[in-house]
């Protein structure tokens, strides 16, 4: 995928036309729940998994990761496979998402950049010039086959009826990484480049739009059935800036031909002013956080699939507390179908915090599965 060179140009890439471009050789011809939710033909049931289902909540993964690094482990195709395996038979969620991290492809091209526990991301040497941008490594699809690998095995282990979810950070989301050296409350650093060196915030983004691609195709390319673009930062912007110096680089992607042929979910936290301008970016899903109800999202991003929204606080809360959000949430996605959204994934708001009892978890999933059963 070629890049966006300025705040106003369109994308060069192209969706692709379903009659020229075959699916990837590696896919499933499955359906199921959350596949026929994402593509509007509605399931058996409401589809639902979460955000960091896979990880750190559960006790067979930090079993499996004794002794191993966040980067050893997501570059160790049978560690992937298995630690995306975990939730599927624990919970019964309707969808697998690839273990990974958003700034494994930054890792795989070469980027001096660690993931230290409890701190996040951490990068070794900040990019906050034009002879950074330029030095930053572009990535080939070789850099990612052990990735590739990965989602190989799951194809031939997950039941065709639970799909498989790619991922990737988007660009603005792993430039505040890049630039701020790590995890930021403020991005200060991150703005001050945007606002005060345009043509190098860009190049940046044009490049980190292209590593995106790469590592999503070759997910694609592997097998998975759909993708997500966490924009997890994005929240931090105003929507002028959004639309201005974010949105030109996410819609490149959303429009490769190859990620075009699978259903893509754009999310981020702290969104709900810029969801319009993210569901104009392409995807077929709209991920919602705890702080905006279905039914209002409903409105702001018309004929799209909604993804959400249970606040991860709530997997604390008592059974009966737990299971009236449940409820509510369920009837704002209904309502929601009512104001013109194409379905409703049930999800979190964000991903599954480190001690939530993973009973809570299987709970909420069955409960789903009840109340929205045909």
């Amino acid at each position: 995928m070629k890049g966006v060179l300025n705040s106003d140009a369109s994308s060069t890439s192209r969706s692709a036309d379903p009659a020229e471009t075959a699916a990837p050789t590696g896919r499933r011809a499955g359906t199921g729940p959350y596949l026929d939710e994402v593509t509007g033909v509605g399931g058996a049931h409401t589809p639902v998994w979460f955000m960091r289902q896979a990880g750190r909540s559960l006790p067979e993964y930090r079993e499996q990761r004794a002794g191993t690094t966040m980067l050893e482990a997501c570059f160790d195709p049978e560690m992937v496979c298995e630690v995306t395996l975990q939730p599927v038979r624990r919970h019964g969620v309707d969808a697998a998402i690839l273990f990974s991290d958003i700034v494994i492809p930054l890792a795989a091209a070469g980027v001096d950049i660690d993931i230290v526990p409890g701190v996040g991301p951490v990068v070794a040497e900040p990019i906050r010039d034009a002879a950074a941008v330029a030095a930053l490594p572009e990535l080939t699809p070789d850099r990612v086959e052990k990735i590739a690998e990965a989602v190989r095995l799951l194809v031939t282990e997950l039941d065709p009826q639970t799909a498989l979810i790619g991922f990737a950070g988007a660009p603005f989301t792993m430039a505040s990484y890049l630039i701020e050296g790590g995890p930021s409350r403020n991005h200060e650093h991150t703005k001050s480049l945007m606002y005060s060196r345009p043509d190098v915030w860009n190049a940046l983004m044009v490049k980190l739009a292209d590593l995106t691609t790469v590592f999503l195709r070759a997910q694609i390319d592997a097998g998975v059935d759909a993708i997500q673009l966490f924009d997890s930062w994005a929240g931090a912007l105003s929507l002028r800036d959004y639309r201005s110096m974010v949105l030109p680089h996410s819609t490149g992607i959303f429009a490769d031909e190859v990620i075009s042929t699978v259903p893509r979910t754009h999310f981020g936290v702290g969104t709900g002013e810029l969801l319009g301008a993210m569901g104009e970016a392409g995807p077929e899903v709209v991920g919602v956080d705890w702080r905006l109800p279905l039914d209002e999202a409903a409105t702001r991003v018309p004929g799209k699939v909604l993804q959400g929204n249970l606040d991860p606080a709530m997997l604390f809360a008592d059974r009966s507390a737990l299971d009236g959000e449940v409820r509510r949430i369920l009837d704002e996605g209904a309502r929601a179908r009512d104001l013109g959204a194409r379905g409703h994934v049930f999800n979190l708001g964000h991903g599954v915090l480190p001690t939530t009892d993973p009973g809570a978890v299987t709970h909420v999933v069955e409960l789903v599965h009840e109340l929205t059963g045909k």
